[in-house]
């Protein structure tokens, strides 16, 4: 069946416009425009020999870039379809022999994602940190969709995304308060261009610039999170009402000024969990009001 006649395809990409803004929160800007790129490449309007699409997400630490690309690959294939290569590890030439092997005969990571998936994301996160050798790989991702590897082969990945993430410009998308969006993304996009090779920035389709997540965008992700907890414990027969207290206090304790929100899922389990752990090891309920206690700074049921 073709890809624009498959009904459950179809549903899966009208499904992105509620799907995304639930997940991240604070990036509405960015994602009616990674929605409308990857539509285009599931329903083969792409140019032939070049990737489904790509993408450079910038901004901050733990703002959803990366969880972005997690959200959106998972939908469209499954989560074993998205292949995170950290260009931190790759920053000297011998790493190229990781991407395409080292001797021949071997296939390489590259090649090891051919073998599992003839399609999905490759995701390339702080990508202006790899080795110019290794760069070389990527453009040729962005360009042709074609790589050779050490056995030999020349492998296809146009079924494939290609998501870069970099927090170039972000020290100054965090220190310029008063700035307005425009002038914040505009600036950032610059520090790009001028930090990253000239013709990868050219090849890739959507440059995004993803914003510092404000207080208000900081609730609603601990929100969301604590959600998921509590829908887990009620599953558990541990039934938990919240007071107004509870998600300043998550914000507290899981909003970092460097790393964002990054450890808000953690610390909400974790502080969630310490409520409940409390009620059960003194043989009460763990039903009731959770809220927080001032005098311990922690979460209890009451």
């Amino acid at each position: 069946m073709n890809k624009s006649t498959d009904p459950t395809k179809l549903s899966k990409l009208h499904e992105l416009d509620s799907l995304l803004p639930r997940e991240i929160r604070g990036q509405s800007h960015t994602l009616p425009r990674i929605i409308s790129a990857v539509r285009r490449g599931e329903l083969g309007l792409t140019k032939p020999a070049r990737p489904r699409g790509s993408f450079l997400l910038l901004g901050p630490t733990g703002v959803g870039k990366t969880e972005t690309v997690v959200v959106t690959t998972t939908k469209v294939f499954s989560a074993a379809q998205l292949f995170r290569f950290d260009m931190s590890e790759f920053q000297n030439q011998e790493a190229l022999g990781l991407l395409l092997g080292a001797r021949l005969g071997e296939v390489g990571y590259l090649g090891g994602v051919r073998e599992r998936a003839a399609e999905g994301s490759l995701l390339f996160d702080e990508a202006e940190k790899a080795h110019p050798r290794v760069l070389d790989i990527l453009l040729q991702l962005l360009d042709a969709a074609r790589i050779t590897i050490a056995t030999g082969q020349t492998l296809d990945f146009s079924g494939f995304y290609i998501w870069l993430t970099s927090n170039i410009g972000s020290a100054e998308l965090m220190s310029l308060q008063h700035s307005n969006d425009a002038t914040l993304e505009r600036h950032v996009l610059t520090r790009a261009q001028q930090s990253l090779r000239p013709e990868i920035f050219a090849r890739v389709n959507e440059k995004l610039v993803f914003h510092r997540l404000s207080y208000e965008h900081q609730l609603e992700i601990a929100e969301k999170f604590l959600m998921r907890e509590i829908e887990f414990l009620a599953a558990r027969g541990h039934a938990l009402k919240l007071d107004a207290t509870v998600l300043p206090f998550l914000v507290r304790k899981g909003f970092h000024p460097k790393l964002g929100a990054r450890p808000m899922r953690d610390a909400v389990e974790k502080l969630v969990g310490d409520a409940v752990t409390e009620c059960l090891l003194e043989a009460r309920p763990a039903s009731g009001v959770l809220a927080h206690d001032g005098m311990r700074d922690c979460l209890v049921v009451i």
